[in-house]
């Protein structure tokens, strides 16, 4: 499957002259660029005036991968074709670049893009997209594709669009304590179920396809996306019974997730900022049946979603003909609803959305569904009843692969002043390799590996042998007595990594003994200095940041065993591992041992 990448605009107040004269100055070669090590040029066109400066060149690059995949791939830098079209008179710049190396196995395009900023000739806006196919690499695709995502995420920054942050500021009225808590939890949730991936990856089972009565209509007077919801034609029971709660919010999901891409693109069709869609629900059929008591639990726990991680997407809600049955379930609704939210809804009963102040006064007569009195088409499905032998049974909902409530390889924890977060990893065979990814949600912590020959008290209880001592305050296992003396019960294998909030740490540990491994994130009091020169967005980010005694990870862990890799330990932990440090999005661990690899970038 191919990934795409797009970045958020970057904005240089400098004019386009002086950001080109600094971008040249990378060529051949830049000592500022640890990554760049070379260029030689293939081709070069120059118009008769010199406003027209074609250039290709062929870039060698020490991409910051593991050594033990360097070694399995028998590269040490990869090659990238990259064409450069300068136009002096319009002053734009294009670049476009593609990957030489591995190009049978691994297709990566690029295309950048310098201009003058549209409302400021002295300003230069930089906007980059890329795109990733993973053929076949030696088994290691996943790998190979995280270390593509780093690479681009190292230019672009993972952070939060400017359109993101406002709203979740708006939703909690510009409270800035309570707007960071919030858009740190969505993002956490984000990364733990792929939802940014959810329209490419997830297909909706034909069920819904056929029976959900949504569907999106044209746009509103304010050029909002507008969704049209037939709830009173929908059978809500069996679409429960047939598909379960997981596919029903995984398809609210992908609603909401296409309303957000349609927000992007009737921004530039309007050519104004418009953040948030319309939705038409009407209710003509609503009874009793809708108020089946799972089918009501389920809509709740739905919209407990939906308030947390899109807030302020709703620019309004218009419900038609809403019969007598239907304060019955607003009463059961309402409370889970936030109230900045609520005061978007307009109810009309019976045929009053056609008189003034009705319909007409927010969406443009031609596009009026024929439903309801208009002139336009509507292709959203009628919906009605799904037939029974659809249903399946609970057990075999139960069953299903895919979970969002659950689906994640990742585990949260939290980790408070003098009490760490600690995971045990028991190892038979001495030269497995420890693996590991998290990232730091909330707070800077202190990653610490730790080696023991006997297992912590009390015996163990799972396949690892770790035990644990919860905390009240979230998910947080101590594993190393209070009595145990470092030197004596326990040694360190690794120094101390601080990692700030926002950072994503990946790495890895070659171990030198069997025994009882102890992987430790502690919290780090020390206050992160603001640094000088930041990005509009990040000055937002640094604004938000509030002092705690608590910090939030998420976690992966995986070991390891020498047979599964190709080639020799002996020849993995002698070879000389030399990582890029590249500016301030990735950097990389000077103080991990030879038989670690540790690398680092910001994802928020």
């Amino acid at each position: 499957m191919v990934q795409k990448y797009q970045s958020p605009v970057r904005v240089y107040k400098h004019p386009f002259e002086l950001i080109m004269a600094a971008y040249e100055r990378r060529f051949p070669t830049c000592p500022l660029i640890p990554m760049f090590v070379d260029s030689d040029t293939v081709s070069e066109f120059k118009s008769e005036d010199g406003a027209i400066h074609v250039i290709e060149r062929r870039c060698k690059l020490d991409i910051d991968a593991p050594r033990l995949l360097k070694k399995i791939a028998g590269v040490d830098y990869v090659y990238f074709v990259q064409k450069n079209s300068l136009n002096s008179r319009e002053r734009t710049l294009h670049i476009e670049a593609h990957n030489e190396t591995f190009s049978n196995r691994v297709i990566i395009n690029e295309h950048c893009c310098y201009t003058v900023h549209p409302e400021n000739e002295d300003w230069t806006c930089f906007e980059q997209s890329a795109s990733l196919d993973i053929k076949s690499f030696f088994g290691f695709e996943s790998t190979v594709e995280k270390i593509a995502m780093k690479q681009y995420t190292s230019n672009i920054k993972k952070i939060p669009k400017d359109e993101h942050i406002l709203r979740f500021l708006r939703a909690r009225d510009f409270n800035i304590d309570k707007a960071r808590e919030i858009m740190c939890q969505s993002l956490t949730w984000r990364k733990q179920h792929q939802v940014d991936y959810i329209l490419d990856t997830w297909t909706p089972p034909q069920v819904l396809q056929d029976y959900y009565a949504g569907g999106w209509h044209h746009h509103d007077k304010d050029g909002r996306p507008l969704y049209v919801l037939r709830l009173g034609q929908m059978d809500t029971k069996g679409l429960v019974r047939a598909l379960g709660e997981e596919a029903l919010l995984r398809y609210v999901l992908s609603i909401n997730e296409e309303g957000l891409r349609r927000c992007e693109e009737n921004t530039k069709v309007f050519g104004r900022p418009i953040s948030s869609w319309t939705c038409l629900v009407d209710l003509e059929g609503l009874n009793m049946r809708h108020l089946w008591r799972p089918g009501v639990k389920a809509l709740l726990r739905i919209i407990e979603v939906v308030e947390a991680n899109y807030p302020e997407t709703l620019g309004r809600l218009l419900i038609l003909r809403a019969p007598r049955v239907f304060p019955v379930l607003w009463t059961l609704v309402s409370p889970f609803i936030d109230d900045n939210t609520r005061r978007k809804f307009l109810i009309y009963a019976g045929n009053d959305y056609q008189g003034p102040g009705g319909l007409l006064d927010y969406i443009d007569k031609e596009i009026i569904p024929d439903f309801l009195s208009g002139e336009c088409m509507c292709e959203v499905p009628e919906g009605g009843l799904v037939p029974k032998s659809l249903y399946r049974t609970a057990e075999e909902l139960e069953n299903e692969d895919l979970k969002l409530w659950t689906e994640t390889i990742y585990q949260s924890a939290s980790v408070f002043k003098g009490a760490p977060h600690e995971i045990l990893i028991q190892i038979v065979d001495a030269s497995s390799v420890i693996t590991w990814d998290f990232d730091v949600c909330k707070g800077d912590i202190v990653f610490n590996i730790y080696h023991s020959k006997r297992a912590p008290q009390p015996p163990k209880k799972d396949s690892l042998g770790a035990h644990s001592i919860t905390s009240p305050g979230g998910n947080n296992v101590q594993l190393i007595d209070k009595v145990w003396q470092l030197g004596r019960d326990y040694s360190m294998v690794e120094s101390p990594l601080i990692c700030k909030e926002g950072e994503s740490v990946q790495g890895s540990h070659v171990t030198r003994w069997p025994g009882f491994y102890i992987l430790q994130w502690r919290f780090h009091g020390t206050p992160a200095c603001a640094a000088t020169n930041l990005p509009r967005v990040d000055d937002v980010l640094a604004s938000l940041q509030v002092s705690s005694h608590k910090c939030k990870v998420m976690y992966y862990t995986e070991v390891i065993g020498s047979e599964d890799f190709r080639g020799s330990m002996t020849s993995l932990e002698s070879s000389h591992s030399g990582f890029s440090q590249l500016s301030a999005a990735t950097t990389s661990s000077s103080q991990s041992h030879s038989s670690s690899m540790i690398s680092r970038w910001r994802f928020c």
